[in-house]
C-alpha cells in the first residue's frame, strides 16, 4: 500500500504504540476507578486524566527544549508513566487514583507529541501521509483489542501496558536518532522547512475550531458510551472496537485519493452520519448499533486530524508543537465539554436535536474557513503552475541581449556591428555595405568583439547574444 523506510517503520510504531498505550491506560483507568465511585463519577475522572494528557502534548516542546538530553528526557517520561500505572493498578483510594492517573496521562501526552512529531518528520512530502496516520491507529486498537481479550484485568493488565509504555519510549528516540544521523534534528526542521506566512496560521485555527467542533459531537456519544460501559450494558473492549481499526485503514486510503485532494468532502460526509448516530442513539436506538457507527466515524475522524496537523506542522513556526495539536484539541474538548455533554445526554431528543443542529451548523462554518471545500492542486497542476511562474518571470530577449551588451562593454559601433552579423548570414561585405562602412573596419569591430565576448566565431557570438 504504500513503501517504508527504516525511518518510517520508527515512527509508524511509536504512533501505533502511543495508540495502544493511550487508549489502553484509559480503559484500564476507568476499569480501576469505576470500583470506588459511581458511573458519572467514571466520566469525570476520564476527563480530569484527559485534561493532564492535553498539558503534556502542550509542554512537550518546551520541556524538550530545555532538557539537553533527549534520549534520558524519554527515558524519564517512560519511568514516570510505568510508576503511575502500577499505583493506579494498586491504589484503593479514589484520590491516590486520580493523581497517578493524571501523572501517568500527562507524561503519555509528552510521549505521545514527540511520537507525532517524528511522523511528520518521516512523512514530510509523502503522498502516502493518511494511510501511515490510519494505519498507526489501527494497529494500536489491533494491539488493545488483543490485550483486552486475552490478558487479564488487573496487574497483568497493567504490565502489558508498561511493556508498551517502555516500547513507545524506545521507538520514540530511535526516531529521534534516525532524524539526527539524516541531519533532520528538530533544531534544524523548522529552518529547512520553511514557516508558512499569515494564511497558514490562519488556516490552523480554523482547523483547531473545525477539531474542537468535531470533538463536541464526539466527545457527547463518548460520554454515551462510557457511561453504558461502566453500568455493564455494552462492553467497549469486545468486537466493536474492530471497526476502529477498520475504520482508520479505510480513511488513510481514501483520504489519501489524489494527494488528499477529497479529505475534507470525505469528512464531512462522515460528520453528516456522526450527527446521524448521535440522534439516533438518543432517540431509542439499539446502543450496539450506535456504537458501531459512533466507531466508523471515530476512526475517520482520528484520521483526519492526525494526517492533517502532519501536514500542517512543518509550516508552523513551532512544528514539535502543531504535530500532536489534533489529539491535543480532541482531548481538551472531551475535557472542557464535560458537563454539558453530560447534562445534554440527559435532556431527551429535543435537546439533543437542537443542539446537534447547531453544531453541524458551526461545523460547516469552521470546514469553509479551513479550506476544506476547496479543491487542493495536484502535483501536476502545482507544476504547470511552476513552469507558467517561471516563464513569466524569465528575462525577455531584448533583457537578455542588453545585460549581455552591457557585461561585454561593447560601444556603439561595435554594437551596432554585433546586431547586424548576428541578425542573418549575411557576408560580411553587404553588412559593411549596409552600414554604409569599409570591410576591413567591419572585420576589426569584429574582432574586438570576439576578444570581449570570449567568443571565437559568428555562430559562436549569435547563440551567446540570443542565450542559446
Amino acid at each position: 500500500m504504500f513503501s517504508v523506510d527504516r525511518q518510517s517503520f520508527q515512527s509508524l510504531s511509536a504512533l501505533a504504540l502511543f495508540t495502544f498505550a493511550f487508549l489502553g491506560s484509559e480503559f484500564f483507568f476507568d476499569s480501576r476507578i469505576g470500583l470506588l465511585i459511581s458511573a458519572e463519577g467514571v466520566v469525570g475522572a476520564q476527563a480530569m486524566i484527559l485534561g493532564a494528557s492535553v498539558v503534556g502534548f502542550l509542554a512537550y516542546a518546551p520541556i524538550s527544549k530545555l532538557a539537553g538530553g533527549r534520549r534520558a528526557l524519554r527515558v524519564v517520561e517512560a519511568v514516570g508513566a510505568i510508576a503511575a500505572l502500577v499505583t493506579i493498578a494498586v491504589a484503593e483510594s479514589t484520590l491516590a487514583m486520580q493523581i497517578a492517573g493524571c501523572i501517568a496521562f500527562f507524561l503519555l501526552g509528552s510521549l505521545g507529541a514527540e511520537a507525532h512529531w517524528s511522523m511528520a518528520r518521516a512523512f514530510e512530502g509523502s503522498p502516502s501521509l493518511a494511510k501511515g496516520a490510519g494505519a498507526a491507529y489501527a494497529a494500536g486498537i489491533l494491539l488493545q483489542f488483543l490485550s483486552n481479550q486475552f490478558v487479564p484485568a488487573g496487574m497483568a493488565d497493567a504490565a502489558v501496558l508498561c511493556v508498551g509504555v517502555a516500547a513507545l519510549a524506545v521507538f520514540a528516540a530511535a526516531g529521534e536518532r534516525d532524524c539526527e544521523t539524516a541531519g533532520q534534528t528538530t533544531a534544524n526542521s523548522s529552518q529547512q522547512s520553511a514557516p508558512g506566512g499569515a494564511k497558514t496560521a490562519i488556516r490552523a485555527v480554523w482547523l483547531l475550531a473545525l477539531v474542537v467542533l468535531l470533538a463536541c459531537m464526539f466527545s457527547t456519544l463518548d460520554n454515551v458510551v462510557t457511561l453504558a460501559n461502566a453500568q455493564g450494558s455494552i462492553s467497549v473492549e469486545t468486537w466493536p472496537r474492530l471497526f476502529l481499526a477498520a475504520s482508520g485503514l479505510a480513511a488513510g486510503v481514501l483520504f489519501d485519493i489524489r494527494e488528499r485532494r477529497y479529505m475534507g468532502f470525505i469528512m464531512f460526509a462522515v460528520t453528516v452520519l456522526s450527527t446521524i448516530s448521535i440522534l439516533a442513539v438518543e432517540a431509542g436506538a439499539s446502543p450496539v448499533i450506535g456504537l458501531i457507527v459512533f466507531y466508523v466515524s471515530s476512526g475517520f475522524f482520528v484520521t483526519f486530524f492526525t494526517a492533517t496537523f502532519l501536514q500542517l506542522a512543518p509550516r508552523m513556526r513551532t512544528p514539535q508543537l502543531w504535530a500532536g495539536m489534533g489529539r491535543a484539541a480532541n482531548n481538551l474538548c472531551a475535557f472542557t465539554v464535560l458537563g454539558v455533554s453530560m447534562m445534554l445526554t440527559q435532556s431527551g431528543i429535543a435537546a439533543v436535536m437542537i443542539a446537534s443542529l447547531i453544531l453541524f451548523v458551526l461545523v460547516s462554518v469552521a470546514f469553509v474557513g479551513a479550506g476544506l471545500f476547496r479543491l487542493p492542486s495536484t502535483v501536476g497542476e502545482r507544476e504547470a503552475i511552476q513552469a507558467g511562474l517561471a516563464a513569466a518571470a524569465a528575462p525577455t530577449l531584448e533583457e537578455v541581449q542588453a545585460e549581455f551588451i552591457s557585461r561585454s562593454g561593447l560601444t556603439p559601433r561595435e554594437e551596432e556591428v554585433l546586431r547586424a552579423v548576428t541578425a542573418d548570414e549575411r557576408p560580411l561585405k553587404q553588412v559593411a555595405d549596409d552600414l554604409g562602412i569599409s570591410l576591413r573596419m567591419v572585420q576589426r569591430h569584429l574582432t574586438n568583439i570576439y576578444s570581449k565576448t570570449d567568443t571565437q566565431t559568428r555562430a559562436g557570438l549569435t547563440r551567446a547574444f540570443f542565450g542559446k
